[in-house]
């Protein structure tokens, strides 16, 4: 899986308080014990070189997808952008759109998946059950069918909780694992080990300006997606 490339390509939104990219699969947000260079360093690396600035360049991370998911991902370049759009994420100030490929078709064309989720550490991995259960957080999500296609939906979602592999698990739980997640049931992986979950949109108020901000990234460029090109 591709995980060094960054180019200027990839910026969505920049201004002197943030600057948002669009991550491409493999990449990692924040440095993990893989010791991959992360997004955040590269997109530091690329502010520091354009701007000429002198020592290090502050870059605080927002908000993290998972390493093969593609898509918008936010980072504040003041510490006082970033304490507000921590705010926001934490008060649900902060709408956000995926689109995933699915295997198979939702009984609905739009519905709500409610169910309540718990991580297992060891598995990183994410288990939901329809009842409350002990350590189970309370999760839900929206969704609906954009487009049927022989075998796979394109589905747009819209999370109301963010919980640790929340979407890959709950569409998992209707019958619809993630083209490419083997994980958590889909047939096969893809072939650059990504799955076809993308951050779609993020749609807040500037923290600083207070205008209504909408960014939206294009899927990845890759065979996975093909079927999105091909209608």
């Amino acid at each position: 899986m591709e995980t060094q490339h960054f180019s200027e390509s990839h910026i969505l939104y920049e201004d002197n308080h943030l600057i948002a990219v669009n991550k491409l699969p493999g990449q990692i947000v924040q440095g993990d014990k893989t010791g991959d260079k992360p997004l955040s360093e590269m997109v530091a690396a690329y502010i520091k070189e354009k701007y000429k600035k002198p020592g290090d360049v502050f870059m605080g991370v927002t908000h993290r997808i998972d390493r093969p998911v593609s898509g918008v991902v936010l980072f504040a370049r003041t510490s006082k952008a970033l304490t507000r759009i921590n705010e926001m994420f934490r008060d649900k100030k902060m709408q956000k759109t995926y689109w995933a490929l699915v295997e198979g078709f939702p009984s609905n064309t739009e519905g709500k998946i409610e169910g309540y989720l718990w991580k297992n550490e060891k598995q990183n991995k994410s288990y939901m059950s329809p009842t409350p259960k002990k350590d189970a957080l309370k999760s839900i999500l929206n969704f609906k069918v954009v487009r049927a296609y022989d075998r796979y939906s394109l589905l747009e979602i819209n999370p109301e909780t963010g919980r640790h592999h929340q979407i890959r698990v709950m569409l998992a739980g209707i019958g619809c694992p993630i083209m490419g997640d083997v994980k958590y049931g889909a047939r096969r992986g893809n072939k650059d080990h990504s799955i076809c979950l993308h951050a779609r949109t993020l749609s807040f108020e500037h923290p600083v300006k207070k205008e209504q901000i909408s960014i939206i990234a294009d899927a990845p460029d890759n065979e996975a997606w093909r079927i999105l090109k091909a209608k």
